[in-house]
């Protein structure tokens, strides 16, 4: 029981879409990760992943108080003192592994690395700290995201490429739709739809990528028809459900990747992506993902 708390704290359901952020970015730098290395690469971007879930609990603490009392800290389940300690040092262990990861993979410098992943470290303390009433917050998240791809390029290949920056414009699209969407959780009725808007711009982008490599169309269909299942959760009727909509959409993570993976001669991965969406969804039937 003590062992579901920890997992709903950190959202542990949602890690395979961590986990494929970090293939994509590799692949979108040039790099192609083996076995053992994809698992290492997986294992320190999920401590950033966490160690940010922590946080926003420990940082959400009041307002939960308020809105929603049976999460782990407003339940008396453990205390914020001790969330707070375990999701700093989790992201400080985060740039420590992503020092090591750039060591391993022997490039000539890992100054790159190291810094992408403080930034990173930054952005989800202050999206943690601040992303309640803060109009920016969507930004906040998807940039976040944007440098899970960053931190795993310079840490793979020490560069990053045009589509590189491309597949990260397309991730932070999705993000602020998805993250636009979550912010209406505790509401009765969407505020406005224009920011949802976003969701539909990686889709393009990812028929321009299948012109050039028609493998792409496989997966961007998959992105697209289940993102569009994702959005019929957020129509008035007795089956909506705004939760259910977030959670879909950030599984449907995964399949952008598997987007981006597959335009880069990946298509291996791609598939591997695909399935982690599938895993992300089977987890969050036992460890809600929001």
């Amino acid at each position: 029981m003590r062992l579901l708390v920890w997992l709903r704290l950190g959202r542990i359901s949602n890690l395979p879409t961590v986990w494929s952020n970090a293939l994509a970015g590799s692949a979108l730098a040039g790099a192609a990760l083996g076995a053992a290395s994809a698992v290492a690469f997986s294992l320190v971007f999920s401590l950033y992943y966490v160690g940010g879930m922590y946080l926003n609990d420990a940082f959400d603490r009041h307002f939960d108080r308020r809105e929603r009392p049976e999460r782990p800290i407003p339940s008396g389940a453990v205390s914020a003192m001790t969330v707070f300690m375990l999701g700093f040092s989790m992201l400080g262990a985060g740039v420590l592994g992503t020092f090591w990861l750039a060591h391993a993979a022997r490039l000539a410098s890992t100054d790159g690395a190291v810094v992408s992943g403080l930034v990173l470290a930054g952005l989800v303390i202050l999206y943690d700290a601040y992303h309640k009433q803060n109009p920016l917050s969507p930004l906040l998240m998807g940039l976040c995201r944007v440098m899970v791809y960053v931190t795993a390029a310079l840490a793979a290949a020490d560069q990053t490429t045009a589509s590189l920056w491309l597949g990260a414009l397309a991730l932070l699209c999705h993000l602020i739709g998805l993250t636009y969407a979550a912010k209406q959780e505790n509401l009765a009725a969407l505020q406005g739809v224009w920011p949802l808007g976003f969701l539909a711009l990686p889709a393009v982008y990812g028929l321009v990528l299948s012109l050039r490599q028609p493998l792409v169309i496989a997966p961007l269909l998959a992105y697209v028809g289940y993102s569009l299942h994702a959005l019929r959760f957020l129509m008035p009727g007795p089956k909506r459900s705004i939760p259910g909509a977030v959670v879909r959409l950030i599984a449907a993570i995964s399949l952008l990747d598997a987007v981006l993976l597959t335009s880069m001669g990946q298509s291996e991965l791609g598939l591997v992506a695909v399935a982690l969406c599938g895993l992300t969804r089977l987890g969050q039937r036992y460890v809600p993902g929001t």
